[in-house]
């Protein structure tokens, strides 16, 4: 553990030069009149709105790692990894949680343990980060099948379009439908917050109707709790299990949770060796996360002020916004406005080079829309930097 202290305080110092020179160096480009920022590599200087997943770990968590008790996770002995796993399933009103590397392998991992039994089917959105950004691993991975129904401009599965969807298995040419899946927030509709009332609605029908439980892929699910000023124990009272990311909003470099009942969190944790993801002293990584659910949860609220305020920005000044710029938490879609000449990729590159501001773009309608995503590195004068260069761009 001294070993890793050291090497901990070497990285501190490291940073620390690297710090001073970048501010030296800005210094000097500040006496330019036109900057550029293609060659500035220092996140102070960078407005980076590609992820929520580009945050650096905080000088305190680092210096969380240093103090974690270690153990072997594997047997079951790491002290830091197990109260982090009762605390975070006590905070979501579970009975088990289990850590995990990614939430894709999170949700690939409850939907192993959920669909059990070959011939399985998942109800999942045509739109859903399962579904689209993770590899095709249901199938790929999981020999189970998905049954795609779209979303509505508010992210939610409608109940006629679920149950059109539901199959029993009493068919011999059916596969069984062993889970209906959930994204909260959800990323591709524009980080839509699904409120409890439909979460609550849907539990129900699952539960009553189709006799199948519930996995909501919560990788944002804080997002979804601090916009509705509601906590993650009340939205998620009627699902059966939930996927949180650690490094997206929290701040954590690395990690996820699984949160489910007793039984479930067993059969996770086979198929979690299964995958791969059975850590040894891990709890280094869980000591990160356990820093950022107890401090960086509140903090959110500035990220949702900060991308509402560039989606009002953008509307006003004719670009397109997805949901007619209606934001709920910290993610924001837009297209270029109708007279602008440059195209994406001249924008991309402009934003970046002039403004130094990083994007992404090539989602949905036909590939023009961007998508910024606010998060703890961004703050208000990052937000003004972002509305100059993207106004100024869009209307050349």
């Amino acid at each position: 553990m001294r070993i890793f202290t050291k090497a901990i305080r070497a990285l501190h110092t490291s940073q620390s030069r690297v710090r001073l020179s970048s501010t030296s160096n800005s210094a000097r480009q500040c006496c330019h009149r036109s900057p550029s920022f293609s060659s500035v590599s220092d996140r102070n200087a960078i407005v980076d709105l590609r992820s929520d997943t580009v945050t650096l770990p905080s000088s305190h968590m680092l210096q969380a790692v240093t103090q974690a008790p270690l153990g072997d996770d594997v047997m079951k002995e790491d002290p830091t990894i197990l109260e982090f796993e009762h605390s975070v399933a006590d905070l979501f009103g579970k009975e088990k949680a289990l850590f995990l590397p990614t939430a894709s392998m999170a949700n690939l991992v409850a939907l192993l343990s959920h669909c059990n039994t070959r011939a399985s089917e998942i109800i999942i959105g045509t739109e859903s980060h399962i579904n689209l950004w993770e590899g095709g691993n249901p199938a790929n991975l999981g020999g189970i099948h998905t049954r795609q129904t779209p979303e509505d401009n508010d992210a939610r599965l409608s109940e006629q379009g679920i149950m059109d969807c539901f199959r029993n298995g009493v068919d011999d040419h059916w596969p069984h439908t062993a889970l209906l899946c959930l994204e909260n927030t959800h990323n591709m509709c524009g980080g839509v917050a699904l409120p409890k009332s439909y979460l609550d609605q849907i539990g129900r029908l699952a539960h009553e109707r189709m006799n199948i439980p519930v996995h909501v892929d919560g990788s944002r699910i804080f997002n979804a709790a601090v916009a509705q000023e509601i906590t993650v124990k009340d939205l998620c009272q009627h699902v059966d299990s939930v996927t949180i990311c650690l490094s997206k909003g929290l701040g954590a470099p690395v990690g996820s949770v699984l949160v489910g009942e007793t039984e479930f969190i067993r059969l996770a944790r086979r198929a979690r060796k299964r995958c791969g993801g059975g850590m040894r002293q891990a709890g280094v990584l869980a000591a990160m996360g356990m820093y950022a659910v107890q401090h960086n949860v509140d903090r959110m609220v500035e990220d949702h002020v900060n991308a509402k305020k560039l989606g009002k920005a953008l509307k006003e000044n004719g670009f397109y916004l997805l949901r007619d710029g209606k934001i709920d938490t910290n993610i924001v879609y837009f297209g270029l406005p109708e007279a602008c000449t440059i195209t994406r990729e001249d924008f991309l590159l402009r934003l970046r080079e002039e403004y130094g501001v990083k994007l992404t773009g090539g989602y949905s309608s036909g590939g023009k829309l961007f998508r910024a995503v606010t998060h703890m590195h961004i703050d208000n004068s990052k937000i003004d930097r972002a509305i100059e260069g993207m106004i100024a761009l869009g209307n050349s």
